[in-house]
């Protein structure tokens, strides 16, 4: 199943603002596939649930929130280009920013 959410890399010197995109399940919903990665979920951390399968990376994978506070530190999230028509219209209920391609959490 195809969805809208919330990446982050959590994993030292790669730590990054958070993005929103187009990510694809398994099946049995314990791996996300996303912009050529393959997260892997864990239990082991409450501040990521996924670890990329290669590198071995923590990632953060959620639901992105209604308003807009997904990026735990504050600061900008930006929003993949082929997601962002259905972020702004469908999540956050304001088409008049489609054209936006990040904002600030």
């Amino acid at each position: 199943m195809k969805r809208i959410m919330y990446v982050e890399c959590k994993s030292g010197s790669k730590a990054a603002p958070g993005r929103i995109g187009w990510v694809e399940t398994s099946k049995a919903g314990r791996a996300f596939h996303y912009n050529g990665l393959r997260l892997q979920k864990t239990k082991s951390s409450p501040k990521y649930n996924c670890f990329e399968v290669e590198s071995g990376d923590r990632y953060l994978v959620a639901a992105p929130k209604k308003n807009g506070k997904d990026y735990l530190p504050g600061g900008i999230v930006e929003i993949d280009e082929d997601a962002r028509a259905e972020y702004w219209t469908n999540l956050r209920a304001k088409p008049e920013f489609v054209a936006h391609a990040r904002y600030r959490s």
